[in-house]
This record gives C-alpha cells, structure tokens and sequence, in this order.
C-alpha cells in the first residue's frame, strides 16, 4: 500500500515552495488509493507555534488537500530516543563534543589545505576519561557513524544517484541541549509509519544518502525516493528571499484562486503544459511524476493572475453567492450581474467595486475634445430602466444626430458611462445599471 507524508515544521507560514512537496505526495497516495500522512515536524519547542499549526491545516484545507493522518513529532519523543539507544548500542551513533567554534575552525582549516570540510571523527578517539571531563565543562552532540560507502538509488525524477558517504560529514542527529533534529526524527517516523514513497526538494539529496544508511540501520524498509527542483524567481534568482511574500495565506489575501495555484504547481516544471482544472481531483488525475525535470524551475506569481481569472470565468453565480450577497447585489441580479463580470476579473476582491460602480454611478472619464460631444448624448440618454436594447437605441440615435460613428463613437460613450477604457459588452452593461449615467 502506497504511503506517502508532508512534513512541514510549525516554525513559519506555509509557501509557495513548501506546497510542491505537500501536492507531490499527496497526489501520490491519491492515484495509488494510499494513505497520505500529515507529521508536524515541531520538534523545535522553542520556533514552532500553535499558530503555524493552524496555519498548515488551514492552507491545506483550503486548497482541498485532506489528510488520512496527523501525527506530531513532539508527541513521539520516546520513539526517537529508544531508536537514539539502538543506534549507540550497535556502534551507529557516537558522542561528540566540539563547539560551533572548534568545528567552524575545523572546517576553515580543511579548506585551506584544499581539503572537503568532513568533520574528522576525532570523538571516536576519545577515552572514557576523555568524555567524562568534555562532559563536566561542556555539552555533546550525537553523530550517526556512516558506513564509508557509495550509496546508491534510483531517484524518481533525477534518476541514478551514487554518492560517497566517505564524502559527507556524519549528520548531527542529537544537539548539545538534547534536542532531536530533522534527520532521527524523519528516519523514525518513515521507518515506523510505513512511508513507501518520499518526494521532496533537491536540496535533500545528500540528507537522503545518509538517511538511507539510518534506515538500513534500524531495519526500516527504504521508501522510493523523487527530488524535485527548486524554484527560482521569474529571472533565476533565488526564490528564498522573496517567500515571505509567497506565503499561501498571503496569495489567498490577495485573491489568487487555488484552483490556480494547484493547476500551476502541479505542471511548472514538469514536460507537461499548465492547464487549468477544475478542483484538486482533476489536479491528482493529470498529475505524472515521471514529467519532471531536476533542472531549476522558475516561479513567477504573476502567472496565477491569468488563471485565477480563467478560473472565475468558469463558475456559476451560484458558485460565488456568499460573495455576491458580500458585495449587497440583489438576489434577483446576482446572475446577470455575475455572468457580465465574471469575465472582467482578475479575482473576487474586484466584485464589489463593480457592483458599487452599478449601483452609484461611476466617475466619467472624458478627453477634452470629447465634452461637448459627451455632454449632447447624454441629453438624448433615456430614464432608467434600461434593457438590452437600450446601448444599440440610444447609441444608433446618437450616430444620427452628430455624424459619429465606430470608435469615435462607442468608445467615448463607453468611457463616460463606466469610467473604463474597457470591459464587458455595453448592452449587458446599461440594464445592471442602478442609476443614470451624468457627467456633471
């Protein structure tokens, strides 16, 4: 049975590079009729928060990625440090005592010679005297002693991976203050629950090299592992600087669909064109892991602007009633109303500006050479009501007493009746509106 998970730590507000893991995975387990796993990584009791909690489950929700399960991390600590006395029983984790200072000068030291900065195992040196007086005057961390191999596998996405583990440092599993990091608790988590598969940025590649050994080491079963690319911004630059403005929160905020952005991140980077879908179903449906590429794939936000209005395109007055009944459109125009909008905007937020500017009138917009011309059509406008024939009447009427006609005639009028240069069809346009149109 396929498993898979998102594991996002609490430490901060779901973004746009986050999502990409969360909708592989699940996508994943959905084709598969699998179990899709939500593991709070909040092992961190002093960075995560309740609020990003929330915030996860939110965005997620929103976006209609259900979870099968909920785990959290701080809640399985005695998992981590019975498999923490596993490893040191078998001679796989071993106790270490330099500070970020020594290593730093270590590291400096290797480059320097030219050397790769791999931490040089001088803990394993150290007697039991040794230890027991680094213990007195300082605090240890745990390293997970890797077997210097090649470690090997075939990626889902990059494909065959070999990497030295004689070239990697031994991960930190254990920090000086007793904390368990990422790499124990994910290797735990993946080993007990059953996780099958695992897809997740390529800037884990050599956290899964030695991961694999860890596996191997507590008798877990080595899931599938998919790197995918990293987003860059529209012109390659690093992503990472801008997410705070790419938090999914902030992108709903500001009216982008997630229709848009499930459709747009479920192909960007992949050999597949971006289509829209409906709902996440469809999403899951057309998704093909083996598309993507391992090459940097750029982002731009801009692009979920033009599918977030294909989107609103599609749906029915219906769809977006609570939205109407927010704007103060009367039940007997929500459908008229809607179906002459709906194609003139970018997002709901743009509803209730047009349903004022119906409702109120909106602020001409006259060139200069067209006042007078404005001001004699405007005397042979009708008294509301207005219906579907009253653009064509009226604008027919007005051709025939000033010898306008074409773009010097509609467009003029237009601009005085809506304030735009542009927008929907006039005929549908002048029985929405709720007052007569002046240019006083």
């Amino acid at each position: 049975m396929t498993t898979t998970r998102f594991a996002p730590s609490p430490t901060g507000w779901l973004h746009i590079g986050n999502l990409r893991a969360a909708l592989f995975n699940y996508a994943i387990a959905r084709q598969n009729g699998g179990t899709f796993i939500l593991r709070i990584d909040d092992t961190d009791p002093e960075r995560s928060k309740d609020e990003y909690v929330a915030g996860v489950k939110e965005d997620l929700t929103w976006l209609g990625i259900t979870w099968d399960r909920l785990e959290h991390q701080s809640a399985r600590m005695e998992n981590y440090l019975a498999a923490k006395q596993r490893l040191i029983d078998m001679g796989r984790l071993y106790e270490c005592f330099e500070t970020p200072t020594e290593l730093d000068l270590k590291r400096k030291k290797q480059l320097n010679m030219g050397k790769p900065p791999v931490y040089d195992r001088a803990a394993l040196a150290l007697s039991d005297e040794d230890k027991d007086r680094l213990r007195a005057e300082r605090g240890s961390h745990w390293r997970f002693l890797l077997d210097h191999k090649r470690i090997e596998w075939v990626d889902g996405i990059i494909g065959d991976i070999s990497i030295d583990a004689a070239s990697v440092s031994d991960p930190v599993l254990i920090k000086n203050d007793g904390q368990i990091l990422y790499t124990l608790a994910s290797v735990v988590d993946d080993t007990e629950m059953g996780i099958t598969d695992v897809v997740r940025g390529s800037d884990h590649v050599t956290n899964t090299a030695t991961q694999i050994q860890m596996i191997e080491a507590l008798g877990g079963t080595v899931p599938r592992f998919a790197h995918h690319s990293l987003l860059t911004g529209p012109q390659g630059e690093a992503l990472s600087k801008r997410l705070g403005t790419l938090a999914l929160r902030d992108l709903r905020k500001n009216g982008i669909a997630p229709e848009a952005i499930l459709s747009l991140m479920a192909r960007l980077g992949s050999a597949d064109p971006v289509e829209l879908r409906a709902n996440i179903a469809e999403v899951v449906a057309g998704f093909d892991l083996s598309k993507f590429g391992s090459a940097p794939t750029k982002f731009d936000a801009d692009d979920l602007i033009p599918l977030t209005a294909r989107h609103l395109a599609t749906l029915s007055a219906g769809d977006v009633a609570d939205v109407l009944t927010s704007a103060g459109v009367p039940d007997d125009l929500a459908a008229p109303f809607w179906n002459v909008v709906r194609d003139n905007i970018n997002s709901l937020d743009e509803v209730a500006a047009w349903w004022v500017q119906f409702r109120d009138g909106a602020t001409p917009l006259i060139a200069d050479e067209d006042r007078d011309f404005v001001a004699q059509a405007f005397e042979m406008l009708p008294p509301l009501p207005y219906d579907a024939d009253t653009w064509s009447n009226w604008t027919n009427a007005v051709k025939e007493a000033t010898g306008r006609k074409g773009k010097g005639l509609f467009m003029p009028l237009r601009k005085a009746v809506t304030g735009r240069e542009r927008g929907p069809e006039m005929a549908d346009v002048m029985p929405l509106l709720q007052t007569r149109p002046t240019v006083d």
